[in-house]
């Protein structure tokens, strides 16, 4: 899956193109440690949600990852088919690199897609990989 090709230089955060990925976190890439371990930098985002998903809680098992988060329970997301649902994070730009660095920390529990928003917009989200 490839994100949207037709976004402006500049995103509605103001990201400049080098950061031209959006990346939804419910979870521990909002945390300070993870991202300075993960992408070398604070990352800046706004208060968004992902809509018709429920948050669970997955116990990880890779030892490189619990050191970076510091927790052996990381939150999991997976359709609700529920409207109602929301789950509650952070939309962060990046770049593609960033983007990598992002799946390279997430464990084989999680799987990428793009998902729409509350605010309207589509981000990536690491959602439970179907077993």
């Amino acid at each position: 899956m490839t994100p949207q090709s037709d976004r402006p230089d500049v995103d509605q955060a103001g990201a400049e193109a080098d950061h031209g990925e959006r990346l939804f976190s419910y979870g521990t890439l909002q945390l300070p440690a993870v991202q300075q371990s993960t992408f070398g930098r604070l990352l800046h985002g706004e208060a968004d949600a992902l809509v018709g998903y429920r948050r669970g809680m997955v116990r990880i098992e890779d030892a490189d990852v619990v050191a970076t988060s510091g927790e052996a329970w990381h939150p999991i997301v997976e359709v609700s088919g529920d409207a109602n649902d929301t789950v509650a994070g952070t939309v962060f730009a990046i770049s593609a690199e960033e983007l990598a660095r992002a799946d390279a920390y997430e464990v084989d529990d999680y799987r990428r897609v793009e998902a729409a928003l509350a605010s309207g917009r589509r981000a990536w989200v690491y959602v439970k990989r179907e077993a």
